[in-house]
Parts: C-alpha cells; sequence; structure tokens
C-alpha cells in the first residue's frame, strides 16, 4: 500500500488541482461542487466542505496497523474504528453537505461497531491467509476455513481481551476454532461493537421523539468537530453572537432525518453480530462468510421507518 502516494493524492486533490488519477479527480470535482453551493447559498464560512485532516487520519490509522499487529486493548481498537469508519462517516455526512454534532455524534458509534466488526470479520482470513488467487474473480469469503491451512498469519484481537480470556495466538493458530477462550474473546469484543449499536439507536429513537440525544459528544471541539452552534437547554444557539436559532429537538430531528441514509451501514453491522450470536460466537463458522439475502429487504425496511 502506497501511504504517502495517498497522502500526495489527497493533498492535491483538496488544493483542486488534482493528480490524473480517479479518485483524485472526483474527490475534487465534489468539493468543487460543494463550494459553489456555498458560494450560492450566500455561506460566508471559509470552512473547508471536506476535512483533509480526516482524510490523513485514516490513512494514518491504517498504516499503523498494516503489519497486521494486535490492538493492545479493546480501547485502541475503538480507537483504530474511530480513525477509520467514523470518520468516514464524518466526510460522507460533509459531502451532504451536513456538520451536525448530532449526526457526526451518531456517526461515531455507528462507525467503531462497523469497525470493530470488520476486524472480527478479519479474524480467520488473518490468522490462515488464502493461497493467493491471480485466475478467478470470485469471492475469497466462501468456502471452508479452518485450521488445516498451512499458511499462518496473526491474530488481532486486543490483547487485554486476549490474556483475560486466557487465549494465546498460538493455540488458535494450532487448533482455529477448537482454541480455548477463543469463543469468550470474540463475545467480549462483539459485545462493545453491539453497544455502540445500542447506543446510536436509542440516540435515534431520542431525537426522533423530541428528547435530548442523552450523552455529550466526547469529540466536540476537536479539529472537525467545531461546530457552529453550541446546545443550550432548549435552543441552539450561535456561537459568539448569542442569537438563539430554533427549537433544539426540531433542529436535531431535522438533521438526524437528513443523516439517516449515511447511518445506514448500521443494518449489515446488527445482522451480521446476529449471525455470530447465533452460532455462538464461533468466529471461524462458515456462515459468517455467506451473504446474507435478507439485507436488501431489512436495509430497505430500516429506511422507510427511519429505525435500525
Amino acid at each position: 500500500m502506497r501511504y504517502q502516494f495517498w497522502r500526495d493524492t489527497i493533498n492535491s486533490a483538496l488544493a483542486l488541482s488534482p493528480a490524473k488519477q480517479p479518485v483524485a479527480t472526483l474527490l475534487s470535482s465534489v468539493l468543487s461542487s460543494l463550494q459553489q453551493q456555498q458560494k450560492q447559498h450566500g455561506s460566508s464560512t471559509t470552512k473547508p466542505t471536506l476535512n483533509k485532516s480526516w482524510f490523513l487520519r485514516i490513512i494514518s490509522a491504517r498504516e499503523k496497523y498494516s503489519t497486521n499487529a494486535p490492538y493492545p486493548t479493546l480501547a485502541s481498537l475503538e480507537q483504530y474504528a474511530e480513525n477509520t469508519y467514523s470518520t468516514l462517516l464524518y466526510l460522507t455526512l460533509s459531502a451532504i453537505p451536513l456538520h451536525s454534532i448530532t449526526g457526526d455524534h451518531i456517526a461515531s458509534h455507528i462507525g467503531k461497531a462497523m469497525g470493530i466488526v470488520a476486524v472480527l470479520r478479519g479474524v480467520p482470513l488473518l490468522a490462515f491467509p488464502p493461497p493467493p488467487n491471480h485466475h478467478s474473480n470470485s469471492s475469497g469469503l466462501g468456502g471452508k476455513l479452518d485450521a488445516q491451512r498451512t499458511q499462518q498469519g496473526a491474530v488481532i484481537l486486543p490483547l487485554d481481551i486476549m490474556a483475560e480470556t486466557g487465549l494465546k495466538e498460538e493455540s488458535v493458530l494450532r487448533h482455529g476454532a477448537e482454541a480455548a477462550g477463543l469463543k469468550d474473546a470474540v463475545f467480549k469484543v462483539a459485545t462493545r461493537a453491539s453497544d455502540h449499536l445500542i447506543t446510536a439507536r436509542q440516540m435515534v429513537k431520542n431525537v426522533q421523539g423530541g428528547r435530548d440525544v442523552g450523552h455529550a459528544f466526547e469529540y466536540e471541539g476537536e479539529e472537525g468537530h467545531d461546530y457552529p452552534y453550541h446546545q443550550g437547554e432548549e435552543q441552539y444557539v450561535e456561537r459568539g453572537r448569542g442569537r438563539t436559532t430554533k427549537d433544539k429537538s426540531a433542529q436535531q430531528r431535522e438533521e438526524v432525518e437528513k443523516a439517516f441514509g449515511v447511518f445506514m451501514p448500521a443494518v449489515s453491522t446488527e445482522l451480521w453480530l446476529r449471525r455470530l450470536e447465533k452460532v455462538d460466537f464461533d468466529i471461524f463458522a462458515e456462515d459468517l462468510r455467506r451473504r446474507d439475502w435478507r439485507l436488501p429487504w431489512k436495509a430497505w425496511l430500516a429506511y422507510r421507518r427511519r429505525k435500525f
């Protein structure tokens, strides 16, 4: 992975002088379009519509764990998910465009759940990497995957969880799904992902019911999370001007409605976690690598009901 190449690509694209590369060209086009929308709506802000630091954060986080090193703690896995999946959701919201503390707060929890699940799904593939396949376009996620493969890789579950459950990397590489403590470790990590989804779901429900989201956004005030309004008791108050704009609950409902499409990955994440529970947290179970035929229907229903 050419990480510096992507840093240079992002820098040039957001400077509206993209390299001759499809991603750079499209990204620059999006930014130009968003800036044009700002001018048409008479916005006086000079704040970029796409935050460069968020793109660079994603690249740096990917680079840090590119060697498949294990996460020291469950909290460090959550931070990785925040720096990658949550940050991708922030950028997607920015492209709508929507710069909202409520939207970002919900996206943060959903992104953390997505990132944790992505790491769990990768455990079997990284522990027992499949042989290179240069002659087929078929998915590498199907078929039997177990400790019979001769090529062995790494176990990337958080080390504190492995220590707590007595799970050893050598045991996973030797025994696969039968490794002592593996199911317990997977359960603990999956529970944290589920907790984030439950929190995000409750936040959406609160906002739709005209109530407060329930807790503060831990990243408010950090780069990219400085918002033009702070939250008063019943109204949003514009920073530095002391001027109320509209009822707080009405503003939040509008923001959640506008952002709901960005929250949709919560649907597939929740479905996979349910399948994991159904197989008793056997991360090597073949059913976890099959496509879920219910996803299109569940996604349509969730979007129609504005509920995931």
